[in-house]
């Protein structure tokens, strides 16, 4: 495990921040600490308005607000939403928030499982927490026994990938105008070009798009285009390029046109893993019926990303499936027709229950009204025959005759499934060889 902790002097930022996610499919809400409600059952504003309330009682305070990601080995994915949140209570009782007031959110927007803890820095009598070496002791000591507490994967074990499990945490789409847009973009590309298997331009910009960046390489008889060259851009929230293009050899990690080659054919030699998509597409679409906007938001939990190619008309002509697990990128066809963007948008019409719908025969009311009265005719019929029948024996041929009657009557009125009739055939000549 590994416990980034960062402050700020506004908790709606931090606050906003989580909302936003859990708004946009990628995020929830999963506990609370000293809250008086469960956290299902708080609004937005309670959630807010506690923490904002207990800010007042010391306005000398100005970086008052607290963000702490917990982030897991990918291994870990299984973790379930009750265990996280016992290690997030262990874990801010240990470094002495355990009384102070915050919001666990799981997020689903990277390859590994991770929470974000929202608190505050005041006290509820006013007094202020001393978070100078926070992370170098009581993080770090309340790391090591949660890790040995819940048998969690250590993270001095995995030092070669620390930096890598916490950069997709503090990762997330650029926002043009907010930031500095080269270094938002450098941090993107050392992110995505080393971890990802891409093996075309398309491929990694389904990847790049989810942080809203681009490689382009231009139109055909443009300029850059034809002596090789490449910039990066930084895209709106419609996927429209804004600001100025940058230089891919203005980057310090020189990702140039040439270097991606490269690594396509690289990553075109590497073993992929598809099973884990095309698995989790059926179990999501099996015996059920399903939106492609529901498909999207189940596999983006299971940390797939579907990114979706359409014509200018708004028609869809292709998808691609970004695996932040295995870091895999794949076209919808090269995961086999099934996954192609036609046949997913059938798939997704089918209704489960319609085709059930379609295999019962409906009777009309007429009908079941006849059928009714049929039935009770023939009922009132049978009984006045046998009551006749029955007054011209004597007691044991009445018996018998009962007897007959009630076991031909059960043959015929109750319906017998073929299975049941297959499987009392096959007992019989059992009993017959036993017999023998």
């Amino acid at each position: 495990m590994v416990a980034v902790i960062k402050t700020g002097n506004s908790v709606h930022n931090i606050f906003n921040y989580n909302e936003n996610k859990v708004k946009e499919g990628i995020a929830e809400c999963i506990g609370e600490g000293n809250y008086p409600l469960e956290a299902a059952k708080l609004t937005g504003s309670m959630k807010l308005n506690r923490l904002l309330k207990q800010n007042e009682l010391n306005e000398n305070v100005k970086r008052n607000s607290v963000h702490i990601s917990l982030n897991f080995d990918p291994s870990e994915s299984a973790l379930s939403n009750e265990k996280m949140l016992e290690i997030a209570f262990q874990y801010m009782q240990k470094i002495g928030f355990g009384n102070q007031p915050y919001l666990i959110y799981r997020h689903y927007d990277a390859g590994h499982p991770h929470l974000h803890l929202v608190s505050i820095k005041v006290r509820e009598d006013g007094s202020r927490i001393d978070m100078q070496n926070i992370g170098r002791n009581q993080s770090e000591a309340a790391r090591k026994e949660i890790e040995k507490m819940f048998g969690l994967v250590q993270a001095q074990e995995k030092k070669s990938t620390r930096y890598e499990l916490i950069k997709p945490v503090v990762l997330s789409k650029i926002k043009y105008g907010r930031t500095e847009s080269k270094s938002a973009v450098q941090s993107v590309l050392d992110h995505v070009l080393p971890a990802y298997k891409y093996k075309s331009l398309s491929e990694l910009n389904a990847v790049l798009g989810l942080y809203n960046v681009k490689a382009d390489r231009g139109e055909e008889n443009s300029r850059i285009f034809k002596t090789n060259g490449l910039v990066y851009r930084t895209l709106d929230e419609n996927g429209k390029p804004v600001g100025v293009p940058l230089k891919s050899s203005g980057f310090y990690s020189k990702p140039t046109l040439k270097f991606l080659q490269m690594k396509f054919l690289q990553n075109a030699k590497t073993a992929y893993q598809k099973k884990r998509i095309a698995n989790a597409v059926d179990l999501i679409l099996l015996g059920r019926s399903v939106s492609l906007s529901d498909l999207e938001l189940k596999l983006r939990k299971e940390g797939i990303n579907m990114v979706f190619r359409k014509s200018a008309q708004g028609q869809l002509y292709g998808i691609t499936y970004v695996d932040h697990t295995s870091k895999c990128v794949f076209n919808g066809s090269d995961l086999g027709k099934p996954y192609s963007a036609k046949l997913i948008e059938q798939r997704c019409r089918l209704s489960f229950e319609n085709e059930k719908e379609k295999r019962i025969p409906v009777l009309s009311e007429t009908s079941k009204s006849n059928k009714h009265i049929s039935l009770e005719t023939n009922k009132e019929n049978f009984f006045k025959d046998l009551q006749q029948d029955l007054k011209s024996l004597d007691f044991k041929s009445a018996v018998l005759k009962m007897i007959k009657v009630i076991t031909k009557v059960e043959n015929d009125v109750f319906y017998v499934p073929n299975q049941l009739k297959k499987a009392s055939k096959k007992k019989k000549v059992r009993r017959r060889s036993n017999n023998l």
